[in-house]
């Protein structure tokens, strides 16, 4: 099994919004029903400024599926990823294997069952994915906690990309970034203040009633990632 992460940029048409709009909610039936998938989840994006609806970036999607490493050819040119490209002007895949996975999504932890990667092996690009299920009386405290923390991430250094993807508009947020190295995602994690004081607070304040943090070999790239204006005008 491996992991494999489709982001997808719409034209820039209300018809290609509409369109996104129904795959999310028309999709799940056929991605719950191919035997080779694992776990997936259809998410929208933005900029993770706020990780409110303020930051949602319309004309960029993304897909995370986990799948039989022998299935993805075919996946690839599945009716549904050829739907997608219809509607795009640019895809990103990418497929990584996992060093860590804390936590839980959706109840389990999807990446468990991956071919894991030993962190001293690997010398390549990282990616990170961090997803919470926020405490629905806990939302305001938590907003009002997120802009430094975004901040400091798009200006730390070994970052290459950042967008914050989410389940639901409200509620279920987290990020996905790509780092140039193990070295430089941990320089955040750790030495970041304003990521620190996060931590701690998440801790103190209960913030969370699900969290989940996985650090991937990044394997593959196919397809520039560009990183959307609204997380560019965070980072400036």
């Amino acid at each position: 099994m491996i992991a494999v992460i489709y982001i997808w940029s719409l034209k820039r048409s209300r018809l290609s919004v509409l369109r996104a709009l129904r795959h999310m909610a028309a999709d799940r039936r056929e991605l719950r029903s191919d035997p080779a998938i694992g776990f997936f989840k259809l998410l929208g994006t933005g900029s993770g400024e706020s990780f409110t609806p303020r930051d949602a970036d319309p004309y960029t999607w993304a897909l995370l599926v986990t799948l039989r490493e022998s299935e993805l050819e075919r996946f690839d040119q599945s009716e549904n990823i050829l739907a997608w490209r219809k509607i795009t002007d640019r895809e990103v895949r990418l497929l990584a294997l996992p060093i860590a996975s804390h936590g839980s999504w959706s109840g389990s932890n999807p990446f468990e069952e991956l071919t894991q990667v030993e962190a001293s092996e690997w010398q390549g690009k990282i990616l990170a994915i961090t997803r919470a299920k926020i405490t629905a009386t806990k939302n305001l405290t938590f907003w009002r906690a997120v802009p430094p923390v975004t901040q400091s991430l798009h200006q730390s250094p070994g970052l290459e990309y950042a967008i914050g993807i989410g389940e639901a508009p409200i509620g279920l947020q987290g990020t996905l970034s790509v780092w140039d190295s193990a070295k430089s995602l941990r320089a955040f994690a750790y030495q970041s203040s304003a990521h620190t004081e996060v931590i701690e607070a998440t801790a103190r304040e209960g913030w969370y009633d699900e969290e989940l943090f996985a650090r991937f070999a990044l394997i593959e790239q196919r397809g520039a990632l560009k990183q959307s204006t609204r997380a560019q005008s965070v980072g400036e």
